[in-house]
């Protein structure tokens, strides 16, 4: 049940004309980061991450986190160490297959970052979180959401033992052929089902699953026996998707709470975005708030959205020109 809810936007005007793959952390004093990439427009070599933090007054001045000036920035996931320490994610590169994933460190509560390291160097296959935020599981292990879009669409998970500073891979989700092949829009996928950015929950120990976006009009889910060592091959799920990005966060109670476009169309409307409750362990879902209603045209996509003390915290893309948030206490 939804007891009480408020809306708002990140900046009454952004410092750069689009926006976009939001990502949120509220903390335990009550504050809250965020962060997006901006610029003229998405892949433009002026895109860089911008990042800010909402305290009692709201929202404060953005501020730009910049690797090259030269390249676009992409999807900034945020993720708070053991040790209080923020780490903010985020990828680089000309084309998604050629991303370079960096990171920065914020040893501050959010109020500055440090200077960006690489996080695999040399890497180009979509290292760490991709667009998701990272799961730590009980045993304190560290799952990044991950996927690549190089030889077609492959989800996995990157796993961190040292609490999100250093990664390897999981093997690949294994995905059912399908007939006629796909083609994503964005490259020839053969005959598997095209799927990226998961979102992850663990609902007994090393017990973790995946719902992922997918080309194929439906989310699709995968889980695994061994902490993310493994997963078995992706069957799909009755929720419907659009080939646009979803997240989702387990609360203590076991619930769990998912942000889509319930649009089962192939590169569909990103319209409306609601909110969905699961209790059975993400079986079933049953929508209970719609975020942003149906309006042709118009796009409200790439949610982020996370749990803490008894409220979930939201952003999604508001029409490319603004970031939205939600707190809602359930």
């Amino acid at each position: 049940m939804i007891l009480d809810y408020s809306k708002e936007f990140v900046c009454g005007k952004l410092p750069t004309r689009n926006c976009h793959a939001s990502t949120v952390l509220p903390m335990e004093d009550g504050r809250v980061v965020t962060a997006w990439f901006g610029g003229t427009k998405e892949k433009n070599p002026d895109v860089d991450i911008w990042y800010c933090l909402r305290d009692e007054r709201g929202f404060g001045k953005p501020v730009r986190i910049s690797y090259s000036k030269h390249l676009p920035h992409w999807n900034p996931v945020l993720f708070r160490r053991k040790n209080g320490d923020i780490i903010l994610y985020f990828k680089v590169g000309r084309s998604i297959q050629g991303w370079r994933t960096f990171y920065c460190i914020s040893a501050d509560g959010g109020l500055t970052f440090g200077k960006p390291e690489e996080l695999v160097k040399g890497s180009r296959n979509g290292r760490g979180p991709v667009k998701n935020k990272c799961l730590r599981l009980e045993s304190g292990r560290i799952l990044a959401p991950a996927s690549t879009e190089k030889k077609g669409w492959k989800c996995f998970a990157d796993i961190s033992d040292d609490d999100g500073l250093t990664f390897r891979k999981s093997k690949t989700v294994p995905t059912e052929y399908a007939v006629p092949a796909f083609n994503s829009g964005n490259g020839f996928c053969k005959n598997k089902i095209p799927m990226i950015q998961p979102t992850l929950w663990e609902n007994e120990p090393g017990k973790v699953h995946m719902l992922t976006r997918t080309a194929a009009g439906r989310i699709y889910r995968s889980d695994s026996e061994d902490a993310g060592e493994t997963w078995c091959e992706a069957y799909p799920t009755p929720l419907p998707n659009n080939n646009s990005g979803i997240d989702l966060v387990k609360t203590p109670d076991g619930s769990i709470y998912l942000v889509s476009n319930p649009v089962a169309d192939n590169w569909g409307e990103r319209s409306p975005l609601t909110l969905s409750l699961s209790k059975d362990n993400g079986r079933t879902f049953e929508t209970i708030a719609e975020l942003e209603k149906e309006k042709e045209g118009s796009e409200f996509s790439y949610p982020a959205i996370e749990y803490m003390n008894g409220s979930l915290f939201i952003t999604y893309t508001w029409e490319r020109k603004n970031i939205a948030f939600w707190k809602i206490d359930i």
